[in-house]
């Protein structure tokens, strides 16, 4: 599930900080190579947010195109 970042916003405080603002941020399940039998603790993700895949099923079910998704430290 992709994440709409940076914003144009994100972008411009990013270069007023001469920094990189990332991007290809999304949410997703486990690796597939792991099926349902394993579930890595932790956000073990470089940048993205890593869920169970039963967590992911459930996010496909109930998220609209266009769902605002806070993310917080």
């Amino acid at each position: 599930m992709g994440i709409d970042y940076p914003r144009p916003e994100d972008i411009a405080r990013a270069a007023a900080e001469g920094l990189d603002p990332g991007g290809d941020i999304f949410i997703h399940g486990q690796p597939n190579a792991l099926s349902n039998l394993v579930t890595l603790p932790g956000d073990w993700t470089a940048g993205c947010i890593a869920v169970s895949n039963g967590e992911m099923e459930e996010l496909w079910r109930l998220t609209a195109l266009d769902t605002v998704v806070e993310i917080r430290p």
